[in-house]
Order: structure tokens, then sequence, then C-alpha cells
């Protein structure tokens, strides 16, 4: 490596390493020796091609020196055309151990990937919808992205760095003052003028690339939340593209400016530390020059000292930041490991069973509960908050009892935030009771499978999500071996067939971020259609025709009833229109239940029921017109 390499090389590392000073335990430790011992192998192997080719590094120059004395000293022409060939040979063979060094170095690091990655991605899919809601996207998406490689860098990088650097380091210097001490020292002493600016330096860079990150990272955010169809759409109707556009560029322009003083501070380093190396060169060449004139030194040992200090430096400043880089790695993994120490407040048994076999009943048996609070589910770093919100555990559902006999439609109204869907969510278990049990025919459920569950249970919500797949991957989510006379059948079901059948890719037709290219009725029957392909024996809806015209809304309404058919189910909604046929209408307020019967019984009753349908359905004062003093004045 030369000695401008080497520069490049110190700093590049000065800049990337983080001087993070937290301990860590052998905890920590021992789970990363863990995760290492699959890989045990090739990183033993790793491992000894690094101490290999720091040997062939450091044998080159001796030989070059050998042929220099051979020559001076006029030696027979077969030992300069032996030592040229051993020359040839050992670059051949470092050539060809680097290349495998370099093919273990990629196995071990991706396979280490490959392991963190899945890890976390599976443990992750384990939270509680809480942890979702709460934990910023991008913090989560980075744990998989920045920290896995940083924590992966500490072998594929930093270990086997460390290791050559420790043999090359030792071999050079043993080689050198075997030549001659003196010069071997002196060369020693200007090693501060190399390896100080490089740590200091180093630190102003990592500065400014931190600072250029984060606007990045700022940058990214904007674009992702402003390009997507909702987040343009409200910049457009408040007007403020100007103002959008005002921000980014501020922020552009600092990035901007960033790059020209880190790319001139990188220049001024490279440019000094070169001349220092050459003032060593220099040196080494004078008094190794002097000291051959007198005889004292051979000539060949001074091409030799010059070629080994090209090969001293850059060991010597790779292990002054070696406790940096360790230090980064560890971090990264205990950043990784703080996302798998989150325990999921929903378990599986080890004996869990399956839902019984044929219709399902739902029963509610005095069900109280009250949502978590934060540190129970998320991360203050996930969040982006210094201390995590510790409110929750405040109970939302009182004594709520309740059954749904096989083929029952039980229906929940109420006020807005009265805990209707609360109610939904602890039926398909994405939260587990305080109190009480819920029951599917008779067995609670958290003695139940996941997979039995999730069989059991389809779910239509009132945003109706689709992924930015295609319509074909977006059905067989529901189940992905059902053959394609199975998905038109299902389409033709849920009312939407003939509009498949009229896109140009039909079922391979991208629906688009969130299924934005489609409209809201024909989202919500996709995704009924969906529900029909998975065959659930309960079926749940919570406001699934609430943002719906009239006219989408008559298309659903009748979607519906093919979901509907025959199976048990539990409706939520605010149009009471749609539950009036309902076997049993149950009236949530406050967590509470607190009327139930028909359509006809609670509307002789007088109470609450009666109250939500005189307010949808017996006409209320006349508005007056827009553009009227009174709505005027209620504008401003």
């Amino acid at each position: 490596m030369s000695m401008e390499m080497t520069a490049w090389h110190s700093m590049y590392h000065a800049m990337h390493a983080k001087d993070d000073r937290r301990p860590f335990s052998k905890e920590t430790l021992r789970r990363i020796g863990a995760f290492a011992r699959p890989h045990r192998r090739q990183l033993v192997w790793y491992l000894l091609a690094s101490v290999v080719i720091a040997v062939l590094a450091v044998a080159t120059p001796v030989l070059a020196g050998r042929v220099v004395d051979a020559i001076v000293s006029g030696g027979a022409p077969e030992v300069v055309l032996w030592l040229a060939a051993l020359i040839a040979v050992i670059a051949v063979a470092e050539a060809g151990v680097g290349l495998f060094a370099r093919w273990l170095s990629s196995t071990l690091g991706e396979g280490l990937i490959h392991d963190l990655r899945t890890a976390v991605f599976d443990h992750v899919q384990r939270m509680p919808v809480a942890f979702f809601t709460r934990t910023r996207t991008g913090a989560l998406v980075s744990r998989l992205n920045s920290d896995v490689i940083g924590a992966q860098r500490a072998f594929s990088n930093t270990l086997s760095g460390v290791v050559a650097n420790l043999v090359t380091l030792t071999l050079t210097l043993v080689v050198m003052i075997g030549i001659s001490w003196q010069i071997t020292l002196l060369s020693l002493l200007l090693l501060p003028v190399f390896v100080l600016p490089a740590r200091r330096m180093g630190a102003r860079l990592a500065r400014l690339e931190r600072e250029s990150a984060n606007h990045n990272a700022v940058m990214s955010t904007q674009m992702t939340e402003r390009f997507s169809a909702p987040g343009a759409t409200l910049v457009k109707l408040f007007g403020r593209p100007k103002a959008e556009s005002a921000e980014f560029a501020a922020r552009a322009r600092r990035v901007r400016d960033i790059g020209v003083r880190t790319a001139m501070t990188q220049m001024v380093f490279v440019t000094a530390l070169t001349f220092v190396s050459a003032l060593a060169l220099a040196l080494v060449y004078g008094l190794g020059g002097f000291h051959a004139l007198r005889g004292q030194l051979d000539p060949g040992a001074v091409v030799a000292l010059a070629l080994l200090l090209t090969r001293l430096y850059a060991p010597l400043t790779g292990l002054a930041g070696a406790r940096v880089e360790v230090m980064s790695a560890l971090v990264s993994f205990e950043r990784v490991f703080e996302v798998l120490d989150l325990k999921p407040l929903i378990g599986e048994r080890p004996d869990a069973r399956r839902v019984p076999d044929g219709p399902v009943s739902v029963e509610f048996d005095g069900v109280g509960f009250g949502y978590p609070s934060a540190d129970k589910v998320s991360l203050a770093s996930l969040e982006e908050v210094a201390v995590l919100d510790t409110r929750g555990g405040v109970q939302v559902l009182h004594d709520v009892s309740f059954e749904a006999r096989p083929g029952q439609m039980i229906a929940l109204v109420g006020s807005s935030g009265a805990g209707k869907s609360t109610i939904a969510q602890l039926v398909t278990r994405l939260y587990d009771v305080d109190a009480g049990a819920v029951r599917f025919s008779g067995t609670d459920v958290r003695d139940l499978s996941f997979e039995s569950i999730r069989e059991t249970i389809g779910m239509v919500t009132q945003d109706g999500h689709l992924f930015h797949e295609s319509i074909r991957a977006n059905l067989l989510l529901a189940r992905p071996e059902a053959t394609e006379e199975e998905l038109w059948e299902v389409l033709g079901r849920a009312r939407i067939r003939e509009l498949v059948e009229a896109l140009p890719d039909g079922l391979d037709t991208v629906v688009g971020e969130r299924g934005y290219r489609l409209s809201g009725g024909e989202r919500q029957r996709l995704t009924i259609a969906r529900l029909l392909l998975a065959r659930p024996r309960v079926v749940i809806l919570d406001e699934a025709t609430a943002h719906l015209d009239s006219t989408s809304e008559a298309a659903v309404q009748a979607a519906l009833g093919e979901a509907l058919a025959g199976r048990t189910s539990i409706v939520i909604a605010h149009r009471l229109s749609t539950v009036r046929a309902a076997d049993l209408i149950l009236v949530v307020e406050e967590g509470r239940i607190v009327e139930r019967g028909t359509h006809e019984e609670l509307l002789a009753v007088g109470g609450r029921y009666r109250e939500l349908h005189r307010t949808q359905f017996e006409q209320p004062d006349p508005l007056p017109e827009l553009g009227e003093p009174a709505v005027a004045e209620s504008l401003h």
C-alpha cells in the first residue's frame, strides 16, 4: 500500500468510526459469539488467510532488497532471475490468497447480515400492534440496515484487520530492526506526525458526515411523506409547494456546502500526510544511503527499509483506530440486541391447540382491558424521544360479556372511542385481555395457536389496506395455494370481477401504494375478495363501509352479503342502516355494553340506541346554505 493510500485508509476509518465509550457487558460478547458460532469455520479460515497475506506482504520488500544486493555485487544472473521469479510467485500467491480471503469475508459478512436481519424481522413480526403505532418506521428499518451492517463489519473488517495488522506490524518491525534499528527508531518518531492529524482531521470529517447524514435523513423523510398520494394531496390542498421546496432546497444547499468542505478537507489532509510520508522516505534514503556509502549497510537493505516503511504506517494507523472501530461494532450489536430483547406481549403456548372443527362461536366472558404503556411495547430510540411515555394501563373495557353463536351476526354500535374496535382486536388476539376471557367454541384464545386463529378469522377494516403489488399477490396473501379459477371466482362474488377483467394486465395489475390506484369502493371489494379466498369461519367488519359513497356502499354491501353468509360475524358500524338485520345489537359506551337487543327491541326501549337512530334518520333543523352569515361566521 502506498503512503497516499495509507493516508486515505487512515482518514476513512477515522471518519466512519463512532467513538462511543459506553461500557459493554460480557453478555453482549456472549451473544455475539452465539451469532458467530454457525460461521466459525469461515472465520478461522479468514483469520488464517489474513495472516498469510501479512507474511507475504513483508516478504516482498526483503526479496527486493536481495535483488538490489545481487545486482550491485555483480552476482550471478541466475540468482537475480530466481529472486525475481520468487517475487512473482509471491505476488500470485498473495493475489490468490487475497481472492480467497475476500470470498470468505463476503460469505462471513453476508451470512451474518442474513442471520441478524432474519432474527430482527421475525422478532418484529411477533410484536403487538401497539409497537407499530408508536415506532417510527424509518428508525426500525435503520436497525435492519445500518446497525446490522455495522455489526457485520466487526467480523468482516475489524477482526481480520486487527489480526492482519498485528502480524504485519510485528514482522515488519522485526525485519526492519534486524536491518537497522537506528533508522527504524527514527521512522517511528515520525509516526505521531502521521497518526495524530489522522485522528483530529478524521473527527472533524466525521462531524461533517454526521451532519450531512442528518440532513439527508430529514430530506428522505420529507420525500417519503410528500411523495405518497395522501402527502402530495395534502401539500397541494394547502398550497404549500413553494414552502416545501424552499425547506428542501435549504437542506440540499447545506449538504452541498458540507460536500465541498469535506472534499477540500480530505485533499488537504491527504496532501499533508503524503508530504510527511515523503519526508520519512527521504530520511530512510538519506540516512540509509549515508550508511551504505560508508559500508555500514548494504544497498539492498536501504531499498528494503524504504519498501517496508510503506508497510509499517498502515498497520500502525489501523491499530490506532481499532479500539474505536471495535466499540462502534459493539454499539451496533447492542442496538440490534435492544430490539431482540423487547419481549412480545403476546406469546404462543408450547402446547397450543387448534380451533375446534366446524362452526365457531365467539364468547366474551367478563372481559376487562387497558392498552399497555409505551415502556412495555416500545423503545425510546425507535420512537426518537428522550424518555418513553409512561402513561397507559387505563382500563378501556369493563366487564364486557356476550356470545356470538355459530352463524349469528352481532353488531357493535356506539360513540367514537367507546371501545368497539378494541373488542375486535381482542377477538383477533392482537392484544390479550387483562381480565376475563375470549373463547372460540369454548376454548380460550390464549390456549390456541396463532396459525389456527388466523385461519379461523377474517377481518375487513375501513381503510382496505393493500400492498404495492399486483392484484394477484394481494389476493394470494390469504391463501397462497389458490388456483386461477378460485381467484376469478372470489372476484365475481365480491362484485369486482368485471373491473379486473377490464384492466390491461388483469390480475397482474399493480394496485399502487396502499392500493391508491383503485377507488375506495374498489379497494374494499378487493379486500372482501381476499377474505372470501381465505374462507374464514368468523368474520369481523370494522367500519367496512364508513367512507364510501352511496353507489360504492351498495356494491360493497352486496359483496359483504357473500362474505357473511353462513359465518359467525361481528360487525362494527356507525351507520345503523347496515346492522338493522343483526341477530343481536350491542350498544357500547365508555367501554361497557349499556344496551343489547334487536333493532326493534332497542328502539322500543328508548335509550342510547334510540338517540343514535334519531340522530341519523330523523330530520334535524335545516342548516343555512353555504355562504349564509351563520356558516360564514363559523368558518372564521
